[in-house]
Order: structure tokens, then C-alpha cells, then sequence
């Protein structure tokens, strides 16, 4: 009998919704098991035994347990990989190793950019500050130019490691998601190329079904 995979995480959270929409992507049954992140649920000693650093989420499949979300998305597009979208190119070695490449950039060079940004937004008034400008300034400078780059790729290919959706751009999805609930989503907007590359994979039915509970900072 298969176990059904359960991911311990909230909906509204950037890092649950990652691994939601690979696992929707792959048309993958599991199980939502709700951490609630006010009452600090997740430093607490029975989640801490599933993740020493105390965050969400983690991926518990039979007796496996995995925390960090890009593993978790690894681990479930080389499980599931002939089941819909290949997502890692498993049958073609360069395109695989493109995906690779891009994956890296997403964390190395675009996470630590636009991260502080939505945080000063979303995150520093729920905890009663208000948003730094200057954090946001000095990392939309980063961020332009990350996306300078993206352009150019994008001028070339549909999608960041080729003519292909993988999961260097499924990556990108929450928190871009919420970058351009912010006023500053227009500097996605201006890059013809890149708004057009967000406006194809925003409208992905899997990330749609995953965003239905990203609703962090609405009333």
C-alpha cells in the first residue's frame, strides 16, 4: 500500500506553496497537516524532531523526512518524473543540467534579492514595523539586476533553461506572487520578456490551485 506524502507547512506560506504546486503539477495526492506559524507551532520541540531549524515546511513520505523546499520539490519531480510535466528533463542530459543551472540562479541570485522585499511588506507590519525603504531600495537595484538578465534569456528561450517549463520556473512562483501585490511589480512589468514569461507561468493550473491560500497581508 503507498503512503500518501504529508507536508507540514501553511497554505499562505511562500516555501509550502513551492512544493504545493510541483506536487500539483504532478498530479500527486497528499496531505495538508496545517502548522500554525502564530502560535509558533514550528519551534516547538515535536516539529523541531522533523526540522532542526524550526521552518516550514517538510516533507514526510513513508519514512523519509525532508525539510528545505527545493529538495522537497527535487525529491518529488525525480519520483514522480514520467508522471506530468517532466520538470528536471530526466531523458535529455544538457537540458537536465540547464534546469540545474537555473535552479541555482533562482536561489543564488534572484531569492536574495526579492526575499527582503516581500518580507518588508508583508511580514514587517504583521509584526507592528513598518517597511524599511531603505532594504527595499537597495535590493530592487539587486533585483534589476538579476531581471536584466532574465530578459536577455528570455528573449531567446520561452522559459529560463529553454523552450521548456521545469522547475527552475516553478521556483520562482510565490514569491513573485507576491512581489507584484507590492508597488514595486513594475519593474517585472517593464521587461516585455519577463512579464510575458511571469504572465505564462502565474496562469499554470497548478499554481493556481496552490495560490488559492496565499493570502498573506489581505484583510
Amino acid at each position: 500500500m503507498t503512503t500518501l506524502i504529508k507536508l507540514y507547512g501553511a497554505p499562505v506560506s511562500t516555501c509550502t506553496a513551492r512544493v504545493m504546486t510541483c506536487l500539483h503539477e504532478k498530479a500527486v495526492d497528499f496531505e495538508l497537516v496545517s502548522v500554525d506559524l502564530f502560535s509558533c507551532e514550528h519551534k516547538q520541540p515535536p516539529f523541531l524532531a522533523k526540522n532542526p531549524f524550526g521552518q516550514i515546511p517538510v516533507l514526510e513520505d513513508g519514512d523519509l523526512t525532508l525539510f528545505e523546499s527545493r529538495a522537497m520539490t527535487a525529491y518529488v519531480a525525480e519520483k514522480f518524473k514520467e508522471a506530468g510535466t517532466d520538470l528536471i528533463r530526466h531523458h535529455d542530459l544538457k537540458e537536465a543540467a540547464l534546469v540545474k543551472v537555473w535552479i541555482e540562479v533562482e536561489s543564488q541570485q534572484f531569492h536574495p534579492a526579492i526575499a527582503p522585499i516581500v518580507y518588508e511588506y508583508f511580514v514587517a507590519p504583521i509584526q507592528g514595523k513598518s517597511p524599511d525603504q531603505g532594504v527595499i531600495d537597495a535590493n530592487l537595484e539587486k533585483l534589476s539586476k538579476v531581471l536584466d538578465v532574465y530578459e536577455a534569456k528570455l528573449s531567446s528561450t520561452k522559459y529560463l533553461a529553454g523552450d521548456f517549463y521545469s522547475l527552475a520556473d516553478l521556483h520562482h512562483l510565490p514569491y513573485t506572487y507576491y512581489f507584484m501585490k507590492t508597488p514595486c511589480a513594475s519593474i517585472i512589468s517593464e521587461r516585455a520578456h519577463v512579464k510575458a514569461w511571469w504572465e505564462d507561468i502565474s496562469s499554470r493550473p497548478a499554481f493556481k490551485k496552490a495560490s488559492e491560500g496565499m493570502n498573506f497581508g489581505e484583510k
